[in-house]
């Protein structure tokens, strides 16, 4: 990348660091690090423009439907308004949009209406967090956030959420396994994508298994 485009990365960060304090636990500027820093392991391997990588990464959190009513602009526009003022160019900022439109799950049931390799390595980046060990401390914290209880077993899996259904449910956290986290690794873009996530999945179906074993009393 260019000097400039390394500074506009450093004031990125800045940005996302400062507009992010305080943010729920799952979602704050640490899953934004840990996203950037597997976007650029798996961007490494791939024939993606870097620059567009990083500022996706980045800035793919900023302002999250979840924590604003739903709203799917709020990020979008906020992450525009930034990369407008550090003069990047359109073309750079339509792209860095679209990937923050389209890189969220939302139930995995969605038309696919956008692609790149960027988009494919970000997406990922963002689905290895919500993968093994950290991906699991992350469905907690957030179930914790919400309220919802950890387990009940009255409440089945709903195996075929819409994407406003899986927006508004309050299932209990164990459900959210079984509707998106053991389903990432066979939704994975990339080569190096899908090897990082072997593990991760391997992980929560372990996880799983000791947890239903201690809930019964077994262990």
């Amino acid at each position: 990348m260019t000097m400039v485009e390394n500074k506009t990365i450093e004031n990125t960060i800045a940005f996302v660091k400062e507009t992010l304090r305080g943010a729920e636990g799952g979602h704050d500027w640490w899953h934004v690090e840990r996203v950037y820093n597997n976007a650029k392991k798996i961007a490494a391997t791939e024939h993606a423009d870097l620059f567009i990588v990083e500022l996706g990464a980045l800035l793919h959190d900023i302002a999250d439907s979840k924590f604003h009513d739903g709203n799917e602009d709020i990020g979008p526009e906020k992450a525009r308004a930034f990369l407008v003022s550090e003069r990047v160019h359109e073309d750079v900022i339509d792209h860095v949009e679209n990937i923050i439109r389209h890189i969220s799950f939302k139930g995995g049931n969605n038309g696919i209406t956008f692609t790149s390799t960027e988009l494919s390595v970000v997406q990922d980046a963002d689905r290895l967090d919500a993968m093994g060990a950290i991906g699991i401390a992350r469905a907690f914290n957030y179930g914790g956030f919400k309220n919802r209880e950890l387990y009940n077993p009255d409440v089945k899996p709903d195996m075929q959420l819409t994407k406003d259904a899986y927006k508004k449910s309050t299932a209990p956290t164990i459900n959210h396994f079984y509707e998106k986290l053991l389903l990432l690794k066979d939704r994975m873009n990339t080569d190096t994508g899908k090897k990082m996530a072997e593990q991760r999945h391997l992980f929560m179906q372990q996880y799983l298994q000791q947890f239903y074993d201690e809930w019964n009393g077994m262990k």
